[in-house]
């Protein structure tokens, strides 16, 4: 399989991926309750402008508009039957943007979780979730993704599955849990096992790491824990945009954009070879991004104390930690 991010990253050192979906389609339009995916068809104007921004603001790598992508998720819309088009057309919008750009960008296919629980704890058998996956990921290369960009999951066996499903439709691919709860994801995997949940596979993946979580700290204790446990790996972060707030009825995240471009310059020291932004993160927040990575130069290893006193306080308790954490942990569909 062709290596688009091993390439770019010996070309330029460590990557930018792209900022929130949802969070700007709730800007730019969409209502609640609405499935985004379904703009790719409705509204292409608005994803090429999303794309469009991330780019203009130094995105290297931007992820197609189809992380409720699967059969499962597409029922709740009733369009589970047009899993392969609305994925097709997520990765077209998605690479007319790249290749207008001036530069190499990524074209990444969104895949997240189907929301159904595996066998023993739910319906669901691990061939149901391949079969599903590779539906999803046939129609992402189709349009032109370059990588399945496996996101914000939870159980060990349905990110393999993915993987799985990636390599049977013959497109290399990244993967990243949600550590979202006491320092675990939800189906209990610690940051520091993240690296072997596809040992075995025919393929390895190009990149494996954290996104979305609780906030900014958090994501980058998690990142401590995954590059100790194999500094060799590319790892990925990609961390919401500082703390979601309630101002009335609306969620409005606490990250700033000297927030973020601190997060970066710390994550580029903790290792992380790709770097983005989850739920809150704008294109103003990702300009700011871009120019800390472009002007920082990699420095000493933080330590946990360090990023506290940077960032800002955990939300959760560190998982190899006694302290107590606060322990609060914000739901979400997914990469907001």
């Amino acid at each position: 399989m062709l290596n688009p991010i091993d390439a770019l990253i010996a070309e330029k050192g460590v990557l930018l991926a792209d900022g929130a979906t949802g969070t700007n389609l709730f800007a730019m339009g969409l209502e609640a309750g609405e499935a985004p995916e379904l703009l790719n068809e409705t509204a292409p104007e608005t994803i090429t402008s999303l794309h469009k921004n991330f780019v203009e603001s130094g995105a290297d790598i931007i992820l197609t508009n189809s992380f409720g992508g699967t059969r499962h998720r597409l029922k709740l819309h009733h369009a589970q039957d047009r899993v392969f088009e609305l994925n097709k057309r997520a990765a077209e919008i998605a690479r007319a943007v790249a290749d207008k750009a001036d530069r190499k960008v990524i074209v990444a296919g969104s895949v997240g979780p189907t929301g159904e629980l595996l066998v023993p704890l739910g319906a669901m058998t691990y061939d149901e979730a391949v079969d599903a996956f590779a539906e999803q990921i046939e129609g992402l290369k189709a349009g032109g993704a370059e990588v399945a960009w496996i996101e914000t999951m939870s159980a060990p066996d349905e990110i393999r599955a993915a993987a799985e499903a990636a390599i049977r439709v013959g497109l290399p691919y990244t993967y990243t849990g949600s550590f979202d709860t006491a320092g675990r994801t939800m189906m209990g995997l610690l940051p520091k096992d993240i690296h072997a949940v596809a040992d075995g596979l025919a393929e390895a993946p190009l990149g494996v790491g954290a996104n979305c979580g609780v906030g900014a700290s958090d994501i980058l204790a998690s990142l401590l824990d995954m590059t100790e446990a194999k500094p060799d790996a590319t790892v990925i972060v990609k961390g919401n945009c500082g703390i979601p707030e309630f101002h009335g009825s609306e969620i409005h995240y606490s990250g700033t954009p000297e927030l973020m471009a601190d997060y970066v310059r710390l994550a580029v020291d903790a290792g992380a070879r790709i770097i983005g932004g989850c739920c809150g993160t704008s294109f103003g927040h990702l300009a700011a991004m871009r120019k800390a990575l472009d002007n920082h130069q990699k420095a000493t290893r933080p330590t946990l104390n360090t990023i506290i006193e940077r960032i800002g306080p955990l939300r959760n308790k560190a998982p190899s930690s006694t302290e107590t954490g606060e322990g609060r942990r914000e739901r979400r569909r997914g990469r907001g």
